[in-house]
């Protein structure tokens, strides 16, 4: 199936929406309007971008866009590359987590099925490392992705997470569950007859991930682990972008929920937030949206004794 992307201004948009009939109801999240035409599926997203997806994807864009060429944007993905398996020739499922090294939030992990075909869409869309991307570029490009490309997304909140913790689970144990989990969620949802890699962005040795995931790998000899995955493959890259997408969004939730611009990550600035979120909320709160074994609960509880002492 052909892809094209074009990135077009606002009066670009409106000239194409007045050609055809465009649904503007019931989109997911980040879509402005979407149509069928000619054997080709059209989505306009919100960023600006239009995606032409089908059979008839390049010569419909052309009747369409008459002025557009072809895009040309890359990644540099391809430049990053140095797996010895060039991964992104082939068909895979990639699996990546978001908020393994946050205090406050969720651990989110997501696996995602990128085909051959997917390639050049993802490259032209910007996919790449989300360690690279503002929170605002992961927003756009997730909201595209999950129209199109095959994934699951699975999440521990700050409760759950702390739950399994106290039951003895480490948060090796944690990924391990939650990667398998949504790996074997995609097989079910994908022809396995053209899946060639089971890519997965390595967090532990492949013998402990197999003792913790508490279920047998769904194609085992399809299945790698590669450090530093993103940069080798478009599909942990997808699946990167989607659970930090479902962190981020979660964090901005969770502000919202406390009336409080919550941190990322787990500096002095974090103690320092968690600190004053204690004084005014009380450490109940602090422990409903942080995770509990963190070096940050006992540096805040520090930092609020020194004060009243």
């Amino acid at each position: 199936m052909a892809n094209v992307v074009h990135k077009l201004t606002t009066t670009e948009i409106q000239s194409l929406m007045s050609k055809i009939k465009f649904d503007t109801s019931q989109l997911p999240q980040g879509m402005k309007a979407r149509a069928k035409h000619n054997n080709a599926v059209i989505n306009i997203y919100n960023s600006g971008k239009v995606m032409f997806q089908g059979k008839n994807a390049e010569i419909v864009a052309q009747q369409l866009l008459p002025d557009k060429s072809s895009s040309t944007s890359t990644s540099s993905i391809s430049k990053n590359a140095t797996s010895s398996i060039k991964y992104n020739q082939y068909n895979c499922i990639g699996s990546d987590e978001a908020g393994s090294g946050d205090y406050f939030g969720p651990l989110t992990v997501c696996a995602a099925y990128v085909t051959k075909d997917h390639v050049k869409i993802l490259k032209e869309l910007g996919v790449d490392d989300s360690k690279k991307l503002t929170d605002a570029k992961i927003v756009e490009l997730a909201e595209q992705l999950v129209t199109f490309i095959p994934h699951s997304l699975l999440t521990f909140d700050n409760v759950k997470y702390n739950e399994r913790q106290r039951a003895g689970w480490s948060q090796v144990k944690m990924k391990a569950v939650l990667h398998n989990q949504a790996i074997a969620n995609v097989v079910q949802k994908i022809d396995t007859h053209a899946l060639d890699y089971i890519v997965i962005d390595q967090f532990a040795e492949r013998g402990v991930y197999q003792r913790y995931a508490l279920s047998d790998l769904p194609f085992p000899n399809k299945t790698k682990f590669e450090t530093k995955g993103e940069s080798k493959s478009l599909a942990i890259a997808a699946a990167s972008i989607i659970s930090r997408y479902a962190f981020v969004k979660h964090m901005d939730q969770m502000s919202k929920s406390i009336k409080m611009d919550v941190p990322k990550g787990a500096s002095n600035k974090v103690d320092l937030f968690a600190a004053k979120l204690i004084e005014k909320l009380g450490i109940e709160q602090l422990d409903a949206i942080s995770k509990q074994h963190f070096k940050n609960r006992e540096k805040t509880q520090t930092l609020v004794n020194k004060k009243y002492q």
